[in-house]
């Protein structure tokens, strides 16, 4: 089938999967609606299950559509393999999401399907933003995705630290946002376009160095920094992972990030293209201090909800990294890295939900104490994942660091490539340590007869997690090889028309 966008029913199915969550999503919150008053654990289980089942018929539908043939490239939307891998990404954190939340979402007494009906429209937002190719459109699946967020964050009314967290990201995510939209303003005042590839004719043809161009691009990485949590404008972070319940931190800390830096790929590497002279520096520095910064902080936390903040930070510095490379290569590597850091992560929190209890009140690493030999299966799980997160040998993250210091090499970003080797082998301190908590210490009196119970869902998780990031680390080839073909063609290679020599790369 050939899409050409030449009549409104191609984008409906261009933007199919998204519509099939959409229609879910109102399922979903008109039956929590009619539950509201009589909403037992038996109703909001299935009310997860029944979530599932919609972003199962989106992937479905997903992968359908890589049988559909785009024809031109000036839609709104693009059906290419980035937006498709995207999908991947995105739906496989909203499906481990809502599979580690439906025990949690038990105990807690909250509203399933307010809960699970935003969870779905931020996640339809977040497609929309990675499948844009006009900065209107990307604006747009970034506000649904937001708006769904805030309320997920202070969902939790019984808890008060719910309530703080969501107004400080609500705040600081506004504020982004300005940024974002008078970058959006200034770019069309430059070029007279909002859309990615008329942007890059414009750029291309000789408004590289317009000043006005130059001040909306800053602006628009400003906006985008906020979004990934890139340092210097990551501080509503670790307060807001502390504070949102924790499923809502898991999801965010892999599908936010997922989407924000796979539409600020898509935005960098094809609409300011032709401007990478003008912008890679500033990138450039965004990653080294990002990844330095995060990960030093992150030798000092106490609370391992904050210590997987900030290394998260530190993650958004490696996949900065690659956008700065501006090669298939880095950009393979940032899908591959993506998708290995969303099984992973959520993976991580998934054990941080079992072990924090009801009440969330054993959240300290100290509080890990004993716990491999008290729960050997969810020890090794946990030290699984944070072996991967730390970029240990055998893991799908080292494979994913690999992936991204071959595109930084190729990129001849020397001096780059060596801060990320030396923060990922500083990040070992950090992640052995709630390793070495698990398995060196004493199990503590007043924790001897704490049992953790692991529901049905989060044992699919887990052991979902755990198995593809094992295999990821040990057979990288096929998912690697469908990251390559999905960017083949995204960057045409500014640097080297731009005459940018590998003596200018290393500042």
């Amino acid at each position: 089938m050939e899409l050409d966008f030449s009549s409104q029913a191609h984008y409906l199915v261009a933007l199919l999967p998204e519509i099939v969550l959409s229609g879910w999503g109102i399922v979903i919150l008109l039956m929590g609606a009619g539950n509201r008053h009589s909403m037992n654990e038996r109703s909001a289980a299935d009310l997860g299950w029944l979530t599932l089942s919609g972003i199962l018929a989106a992937a479905f539908v997903n992968g359908w559509l890589y049988g559909v043939t785009e024809v031109g490239d000036h839609a709104m939307v693009a059906v290419d393999g980035l937006a498709l891998f995207s999908n991947w990404i995105i739906l496989a954190a909203a499906a481990l999401g809502i599979l580690i939340s439906m025990s949690y979402v038990e105990r807690q007494n909250l509203q399933a399907g307010e809960f699970y009906g935003l969870l779905i429209y931020s996640t339809v937002g977040l497609m929309v933003m990675t499948a844009a190719q006009d900065l209107i459109v990307i604006f747009l699946g970034l506000e649904i995705m937001s708006i769904a967020v805030y309320a997920l964050t202070a969902i939790n009314r019984h808890d008060r630290r719910s309530a703080e967290a969501g107004v400080k990201y609500f705040i600081l995510g506004a504020f982004s946002t300005g940024f974002f939209l008078y970058g959006i303003a200034l770019v069309y005042g430059a070029t007279g376009s909002t859309h990615v590839r008329e942007i890059a004719e414009s750029v291309w043809s000789g408004g590289a160095h317009d000043e006005l161009l130059l001040f909306g691009i800053a602006l628009m990485a400003v906006g985008f920094s906020f979004k990934v949590s890139a340092i210097p404008f990551h501080m509503w972070t670790p307060d807001v992972y502390e504070g949102a319940p924790t499923p809502v931190t898991a999801f965010m800390s892999a599908a936010v990030k997922a989407g924000a830096v796979l539409a600020f790929l898509r935005v960098f590497s094809v609409a300011f293209e032709g401007a990478y002279e003008s912008w890679w520096v500033i990138l450039w520095w965004l990653s080294a201090i990002t990844m330095v910064g995060a990960n030093l902080i992150a030798l000092v936390q106490v609370s391992i909800k904050r210590m997987l903040a900030y290394s998260g930070i530190a993650h958004a510095g490696y996949l900065i990294a690659a956008i700065v490379s501006a090669n298939d290569t880095a950009a393979a590597g940032l899908l591959f890295h993506l998708l290995v850091y969303t099984l992973m992560n959520v993976g991580a929190f998934g054990v941080v939900i079992l072990v924090s209890g009801q009440t969330e009140a054993r959240l300290k690493i100290e509080d890990y104490s004993g716990f491999g030999w008290k729960q050997p299966i969810l020890g090794l799980t946990l030290t699984v994942f944070l072996l991967s997160l730390a970029g240990f040998p055998g893991t799908g993250g080292f494979m994913g660091k690999i992936f991204l210091l071959q595109g930084t090499i190729e990129a001849d970003l020397v001096y780059l490539s060596v801060i990320l080797v030396l923060t990922t082998v500083a990040s070992y301190w950090y992640y052995l340590r709630v390793a070495w908590f698990m398995w060196m210490r004493e199990i503590p009196e007043t924790q001897t007869d704490i049992e953790v119970v692991v529901p049905i869902p989060m044992r699919l998780a887990l052991v979902a997690s755990v198995a593809l990031v094992l295999y990821l680390g040990v057979f990288p080839g096929v998912a690697i090889d469908l990251a390559q073909t999905s960017v083949d063609g995204l960057i045409d290679g500014s640097r080297s028309f731009l005459g940018v020599t590998p003596s200018l790369v290393s500042p």
